[in-house]
Order: structure tokens, then C-alpha cells, then sequence
């Protein structure tokens, strides 16, 4: 639903025009599920072909000029809570579609499939296989989406920011949905029933999958397992889980934007690029511990740095351990104001969150090597 989707929020196209767009997402899918073989599913090697499927013309189509042709003028914010509504109204229509196909008989057939014959299964199981490739897909590209609207580099032919990708778009706490956390969509009256369902045969019929496909699966065994409330709980599920996975990006992402343009700014601000980077890291390294935001800081401004400046320190990426003493005799043979890395400095330690009591002394030290009062 490529084009479909990124152009649904500008256009607000009628229920019908959703549902057609829906409907011809679904019959490209399941071309893609008669293409799996059984032991594509049972391996978990389908979600490693709907992830190449999913992302590799897409993201040729979709980056940042695409976006700002569409939106031109409108902040990421607003875009990228326009984008998850839509996504989430894609997902409740295709759970409505999808939904009629089931029985709760057809959650026991999950199990057969994976023999070591090509996929063979009774139509309405290979809806169950197109509905979660169909969310699987639309959870991811939404995850994309948001990393491009908040110019958040992303390369998925990059094995570290594709796997990143995935673990935004299937989070473990997206994947707790699938089981206690989903409850919370549904009835008060059949939570019992559900939580009984869930721990019979046909859950473990799935544990023969890998995590992300073992969560995409279980989530789908819910909907399909309750005769009479199946469409509507597939409808409010799918809508669910689709807000929470784009909540969820936007909130990482969002994060990564902030970071870069901390980095963006550090780096245009400074006269002293090389210093710069050496301030960082003891201010980053002085507690002995890193937190992901201020190891992603780091990586940010080391490039920020090389692309403004032309430096790149070689001496600093091969050292082991920054000790102070060694700063202080570089800051104490530089002249004129320092001024820049005390304010550089400061942010830098504010990136996680308060200061602790090593950051606090740390600047402390900083202001009177840099001769700022």
C-alpha cells in the first residue's frame, strides 16, 4: 500500500476508497503467501522475505522529497499523527475483511502448516498468513515513514539500521499486545475466554516460530479463536496495535531527531570541532556508563563534525580510555575563549536526562581549564 497509504491522510478518501485500497493490498499479499513454502513458516524465513518484499521498492518511492512534495509547509509532528491514524484505519478495515474467513477451527490448522511439503493449507488459513503479513508490512513502512519524516537516517540495506527498523516496528513492548497487554482491547466479558484460549494447543503449535513471527501469529490467534466476536475484536485489535507500533516509533524516532539536531548544532556552534569531540566523550564516558542517547550523540556529532569541519580524529577513535588529565593538557595549551565547549559541554551532559554528581564535578573542572568564571 505504498502510494495508497502515504497519500490517504492529505486526500481523506471515503470508507469505499479505503477498502478498495485495502482489498488490492490484500490480493498482492496473497500472491506473496502462495509463493511461501510450508517451510518458509515454519522457519520463520517468511518474515525475512515479507521484510525484503515490504521495504525494497518502497523505500526507492518513499524518502524525504517525497514527503515534502505532499506536505509541504506542515511540521513532522502533524504529518507523522496523521500517517498513524491512517495506518490504524488500514489496519481495523483489513481486520473486518480478513475476519470473516475465520472459525476457531482454523487456528489448529497454523499448526500443519511448516511440513516439509510446499504450503498447502485451506483458503481460509492462508487468510490468517495475508492478515499478519498484511499488519506486519503496514506496521514496518509506517515505522519507515515516521524515521523519514523526522529525517532520521535510515538505510535498510544497512544491517544495523535495518534491524533497528524492526525493532521499532516490532517492539517487545508491541509484542506484549499479543498477550496480557492485548486484553486491554478486548471485552470484559471474553477476557476469560481468551485467556484460555491462548494457552491451548494452538499456541503451542507456534512456538516453533522466531520471536517477531511467534508474537505476529499469537496476536492473530486471538482474533481468530472466538466464534461470533471475531470481527469486531479483529477490528479493534488491529486498530490497537497499529497505534501503539506508530506511538511508539514516533516516540523513538522523535528521540533520534532530537539527538541529531543537538549534534547539527554543536557542531555549526563550535570553533574548536576537535576539542569539541574530546569534550564529549569524557562528559559521556566520566560516570562510567554510556546510555544509548549519548552513544548515538556521539556517532551524530563525530559525522556532523567531519562533514562541517573536515576533521576526523583518528587518535581519539583509538583510545581506550579518556582520562581528564589528558583533556586538561590539551585545553590548557589552547588560547583565546573556550567559552563554545563549556556550552557544548553543558548540553552534552543534559542529553539523558538530570546531571549526576561526576557530570556536575566534571564541568565544574571544564569552566576552570577553559578560564570561564
Amino acid at each position: 500500500m505504498a502510494e495508497e497509504t502515504a497519500d490517504a491522510g492529505v486526500s481523506e478518501e471515503s470508507e469505499a476508497a479505503a477498502r478498495i485500497a485495502v482489498t488490492r493490498e490484500q490480493e498482492g499479499l496473497h500472491d506473496f503467501v502462495r509463493g511461501l513454502t510450508g517451510d518458509d513458516v515454519k522457519s520463520g524465513g517468511w518474515f525475512t522475505k515479507l521484510v525484503a518484499h515490504a521495504l525494497s521498492t518502497y523505500t526507492t518511492k518513499v524518502d524525504a522529497s517525497y514527503f515534502q512534495e505532499r506536505y509541504r509547509g506542515v511540521p513532522a509532528d502533524a504529518v507523522v499523527e496523521q500517517r498513524i491514524r491512517m495506518a490504524a484505519r488500514y489496519a481495523a478495515l483489513e481486520g473486518g475483511l480478513s475476519a470473516g474467513a475465520y472459525t476457531g477451527a482454523i487456528a489448529a490448522t497454523i499448526g500443519s502448516v511448516g511440513g516439509a511439503s510446499p504450503l498447502t493449507v485451506p483458503a481460509a488459513a492462508a487468510t490468517v498468513l495475508v492478515d499478519v503479513a498484511f499488519l506486519t508490512q503496514l506496521q514496518l513502512r509506517l515505522a519507515y515513514d515516521i524515521a523519514v519524516l523526522y529525517r532520521v537516517p535510515i538505510d535498510v540495506n544497512d544491517p544495523d539500521d535495518l534491524w533497528k527498523l524492526i525493532r521499532v516496528a516490532f517492539t517487545v513492548r508491541g509484542g506484549e499486545l499479543a498477550k496480557d497487554g492485548a486484553l486491554k482491547a478486548v471485552p470484559v466479558a471474553v477476557r476469560p475466554l481468551v485467556k484460555t484460549f491462548i494457552k491451548g494447543p494452538v499456541l503451542s503449535a507456534a512456538k516453533g516460530l522466531p520471536v517477531v513471527g511467534k508474537f505476529l501469529l499469537q496476536r492473530n490467534i486471538i482474533k481468530i479463536g472466538i466464534p461470533l466476536v471475531g470481527v469486531p475484536l479483529a477490528v479493534v485489535l488491529n486498530r490497537y496495535t497499529t497505534l501503539v507500533a506508530g506511538r511508539h516509533a514516533r516516540s523513538v524516532f522523535r528521540n533520534d531527531a532530537r539527538i541529531v539536531e543537538v549534534a547539527r548544532s554543536l557542531s555549526m556552534k563550535t570553533a574548536h570541532p576537535q576539542l569539541l569531540l574530546w569534550v564529549t566523550w569524557i562528559i559521556i564516558s566520566i560516570d562510567g556508563t554510556r546510555s544509548d542517547d549519548e552513544t548515538a550523540l556521539m556517532r551524530h556529532l563525530v559525522r556532523s563534525v567531519r562533514e562541517d569541519h573536515g576533521v576526523v580524529d583518528d587518535e581519539l577513535s583509538e583510545l581506550i580510555e579518556l582520562q581528564p588529565a589528558e583533556l586538561w593538557r590539551r585545553l590548557d595549551a589552547e588560547s583565546g575563549d573556550l567559552g563554545d565547549l563549556v556550552k557544548a559541554a553543558e548540553e552534552v551532559a543534559k542529553i539523558d536526562g538530570e546531571l549526576n554528581a561526576r557530570e556536575r564535578g566534571l564541568l565544574h573542572d571544564l569552566k576552570l581549564h577553559c578560564r570561564v568564571g
